[in-house]
């Protein structure tokens, strides 16, 4: 029950937080695409639940990936582009590189969205949509989406590598962090958190917690002792 409160209120945040995230923001509008692509989130919605069939934690790696977009210069989809001569991919800053997954269930909906209406919908657009219909496909609310984004030319390996949260920073690091990009270090901070309680982490992030905890060789005397069997 606490993870499924956890995981609403990180859908709130997404919705009320994320979506202000862009540069356009004053342009942003629920019906944005009403009369040119008025089935987008359809389109979208038919491709995610066609993805979970084959990968139940889709949900969770795209509104990870939804976060990790917004949280280095906005929600403008800078995170899905790959290496060129001028650019260095947000993919491989030490928070993504071998972990943001998803882009090819992006690519999808993008090919979709482009059989239905070639040329009109941004992908930070899709990326936004897809991360709201995955937290209702889990199980977590829906919301109504601010859409009107423009797609980035460009993207910031470094900035990623610096305002990504890592999963051994300090509390006081976290907050740090939240308060640089403009969020709350308090409701912000915990409901955004509150999104890990679903999808898969990989072990090595909090392995020395169940084993090794500070170097004393035994688990972190906090965790609740089920957690170790």
């Amino acid at each position: 029950m606490a993870s499924l409160r956890f995981l609403l209120a990180a859908a709130l945040v997404v919705a009320f937080v994320l979506e202000g995230s862009s540069p356009d923001q004053a342009q942003l509008s629920p019906s944005f695409y009403s009369s040119t692509c008025p089935n987008v989130t359809n389109i979208i919605r038919e491709v995610l639940q066609n993805a979970f069939l084959s990968d139940i934690r889709i949900g969770a790696s795209l509104v990870r990936l939804h976060f990790h977009d917004c949280f280095v210069n906005g929600c403008d989809a800078s995170i899905l582009l790959d290496n060129t001569a001028t650019i260095e991919s947000e993919k491989f800053a030490g928070p993504n590189n071998n972990s943001a997954r998803g882009f090819e269930v992006v690519d999808d909906m993008k090919a979709a969205v482009e059989r239905a209406c070639p040329g009109v919908v941004s992908c930070a657009d899709i990326l936004t949509i897809a991360a709201e219909q995955s937290v209702a496909l889990s199980g977590g609310l829906s919301w109504t989406n601010l859409l009107g984004r423009r797609d980035s030319r460009t993207a910031n390996r470094t900035l990623a590598n610096e305002n990504l949260p890592v999963p051994n920073n300090s509390l006081e690091r976290l907050k740090d962090r939240f308060r640089n990009v403009g969020l709350n270090d308090n409701f912000d901070l915990v409901a955004l958190s509150g999104a890990h309680t679903f999808g898969r982490a990989q072990c090595r992030t909090f392995s020395d917690r169940l084993f090794n905890f500070n170097k004393t060789g035994n688990p972190d005397p906090t965790l609740n002792t089920t957690l170790l069997q």
